[in-house]
């Protein structure tokens, strides 16, 4: 049940796949089809190699990277495509056999392994894999859309160049990530979303602080904070599952903190999941035993007997 909550949380992004898995390429590149991958250094600066593609795009196209990844407790978790089904944009929620994901807006198709043009080869992977490719659609010199994929699955470009940056550190991906993330009061924004589950699956510190910063009311709004307390208890461990609780207890909207609880109900650390339990029985036996003794003090009250007040008489003076 939680990998398919999880799953459904990703309407912009790629859903959990099997364990057939495709050769990724040099450098962690995807698998790529129907497109061309130009590979170059992301250097010292990665925001400063970033903008300066996108500033330079004529049409539009793809910028890409890998970067290690967080892995669940099954050690399973995949982000590509399947053959049965799907829901939007090629994105697709079933098991089975590793499918082309049509990366363009508008391709809907999840080719299935029968009708792709190469067929599934390569290694039988037992466990999921340890980083994450992460790719930016550009278009009229803006990103708009973020997508993040395993590197075993095979993605078809639609014609597009990919821009592929080797060498680029976990904590200046979520440095990048975190210029996509909306401060706006507004309720989705489909870029915010992305990025944020784009900077949950980062294995780096950074992103346990990046995600703790958007917890502030103070400065990102309702629906921000409402994404990150599901992406903070699916997939940040034991800090996530301390951070959520305290969302559940502190933050302003009832919203958020209604949020938060589901957060915590997708945590797979189970020693967090024992501790918040007994943590909250202890609170029931406590709330018991202080309405117990409220009762009991009223009715102590209740069972005194009452004073009865005489009315004081003047007596006249006999004159």
């Amino acid at each position: 049940m939680r990998a398919a909550l999880v799953a459904l949380a990703l309407l912009t992004l790629a859903a959990p796949g099997p364990a057939f898995a495709q050769a990724p390429g040099a450098a962690g590149q995807p698998r790529v089809n129907n497109g061309r991958v130009v590979p170059q250094a992301a250097g010292s600066n990665l925001d400063a190699t970033f903008r300066s593609l996108v500033s330079a795009q004529v049409e539009p196209g793809w910028i890409g990277y890998s970067v290690p990844a967080v892995n669940d407790a099954s050690g399973n978790r995949r982000f590509c495509c399947d053959g049965n089904t799907w829901i939007s944009d090629g994105i697709v929620f079933t098991n089975g056999r590793l499918a082309t994901c049509g990366l363009e807006p508008g391709d809907r198709s999840a080719r299935t392994s029968s009708g792709q043009s190469l067929p599934n080869q390569g290694p039988i992977r037992l466990e999921g894999p340890d980083t994450i490719v992460i790719l930016y659609r550009v278009e009229e010199k803006a990103v708009q859309r973020i997508r993040m994929f395993s590197p075993d699955c095979e993605l078809d470009a639609g014609g597009r160049t990919i821009q592929w940056l080797d060498g680029v550190t976990p904590a200046d991906s979520v440095k990048l990530l975190s210029t996509y993330v909306s401060r706006a009061e507004t309720k989705s924004d489909r870029l915010t979303d992305a990025a944020i589950g784009a900077i949950a699956m980062h294995k780096d510190a950074a992103a346990d602080a990046a995600l703790e910063g958007f917890t502030s009311a103070k400065d990102f709004p309702e629906f921000v904070r409402k994404k990150v307390t599901f992406w903070l208890g699916a997939t940040r461990g034991r800090r996530g599952f301390s951070t959520v609780t305290r969302i559940a207890r502190e933050d302003p909207s009832q919203e958020v903190r209604k949020s938060a609880m589901f957060g915590l109900s997708q945590s797979a650390d189970e020693q967090s999941i024992e501790s918040w339990c007994a943590s909250r029985a202890r609170t029931r036996v406590r709330r018991c035993a202080a309405r117990r003794s409220s009762g009991s003090r009223r009715r102590r009250v209740s069972a005194r007997p009452q004073r009865s007040r005489r009315r004081s008489r003047t007596i006249p003076t006999p004159t």
